[in-house]
């Protein structure tokens, strides 16, 4: 049983067929405001972040047809893709995780002070878990406002 959470909730990674629609509703509906946008081909998808009063929304379309949100949208629609948690000890936790038994899956590093991996939805009741730390893992790294 773990003492204290492992992160704080960083974004919330919702998969849409279009930003640009989905941007109606988050930004003139509810406020949100812009943050950056960026576009990843060999993963198959764009990404905005929004700034929701200090809460994070990820919106991510399929670019392209070889892309995981595609086959996601494809299976269940748009809605919450994942939650990520930035964990700043992310490689002890996640090895913590996996000798609880806790499935991890797409666990890379990005340089020595950004290391994520995905609890499984198979672990997490439903829910993909993105736990990770430093850039490009999580919204608020300072690399994303530098571009």
């Amino acid at each position: 049983m773990a003492e204290r959470p492992i992160g704080r909730l960083d974004h919330i990674g919702i998969a849409v067929r279009s930003i640009a629609e989905a941007r109606k509703f988050f930004e003139g509906m509810l406020g949100a405001r812009f943050l950056y946008e960026h576009k990843n081909p060999d993963a198959g998808y764009t990404l905005i972040e929004l700034d929701l009063n200090g809460f994070i929304i990820e919106l991510l379309e399929p670019l392209g047809e070889k892309s995981f949100v595609r086959e996601f949208l494809e299976k269940r629609g748009e809605g919450v893709h994942h939650l990520t948690l930035d964990v700043p000890d992310s490689r002890e936790k996640i090895a913590e995780l996996k000798n609880q038994g806790v499935k991890i899956v797409n666990e890379r590093e990005f340089s020595p002070e950004s290391h994520e991996a995905f609890i499984s939805p198979r672990s997490g009741h439903g829910v993909l878990i993105q736990i990770g730390s430093g850039y490009p893992t999580l919204a608020r790294a300072a690399e994303w406002f530098k571009k």
